[in-house]
């Protein structure tokens, strides 16, 4: 369980969580956390062997650096999802093998499994491509995460937010887990996908369907 009564520890430490889960390689993938007028957002170059709490980058909502520090590329996706999503509070990127060979088939995640349902509606969706570390990128995240808590990138990864780290950390970690059991599925033949009308009760009964946003 991740402990945001320290902010940059947090961010740090699901930094380094993400890493040793495999999710991300190198220098891939970055995290932000909402802080009263922006953000707190991995650097640029980050990893989990040289980020430190003092080398996160505080970004306000216009998109200024607060202080010293180069913040990740996606700056301009995480503040666009941010914006859009006021309940999320914590923004996760990924190259996560599992959803990064799905997006790159630019396929959704379908209802296969009824676990599906509990990042919001039917199904995640693949955002259309949009060059790595631009506004557009950030528009169409924004796009595929309406009422959901996930989606992946178009030839690129995945996103999941949270209303705090640990959701959007575990949220992750879930569409990791079903992006593969689905490709895995898919070399015996054609899933059988779970109907709307079945996927909207298992919704309900986490009590979230349809609010793109999971409890946390």
């Amino acid at each position: 369980m991740i402990n945001e009564d320290n902010l940059p520890n947090a961010i740090v430490e699901t930094v380094r969580r993400l890493q040793d889960k495999g999710f991300n390689h190198g220098n891939s993938g970055n995290v932000s956390r909402r802080v009263s007028g922006g953000m707190l957002i991995t650097p640029t170059g980050a990893n989990s062997s040289n980020l430190a709490p003092d080398r996160l980058v505080h970004v306000d909502a216009n998109g200024t650096v607060l202080g010293e520090g180069i913040p990740s590329s996606e700056w301009h996706m995480h503040a666009a999802i941010l914006n859009a999503c006021p309940a999320a509070n914590a923004v996760i990127h990924t190259h996560a093998d599992a959803c990064v060979a799905l997006a790159c088939l630019h396929k959704p995640l379908p209802s296969f499994h009824y676990m599906v349902a509990t990042f919001g509606g039917t199904d995640v969706r693949c955002a259309r491509y949009a060059t790595f570390g631009t506004v557009d990128l950030g528009a169409s995240a924004v796009e595929a995460l309406k009422d959901r808590t996930a989606c992946l990138l178009a030839n690129h990864g995945m996103i999941a937010i949270g209303k705090t780290l640990e959701a959007a950390f575990q949220t992750t970690v879930k569409l990791e887990t079903l992006a593969r059991q689905y490709l895995m599925a898919l070399q015996g033949g054609a899933p059988v996908l779970l109907p709307e009308e079945e996927m909207a009760r298992v919704g309900k009964r986490y009590g979230n369907y349809g609010t793109g946003l999971l409890p946390g």
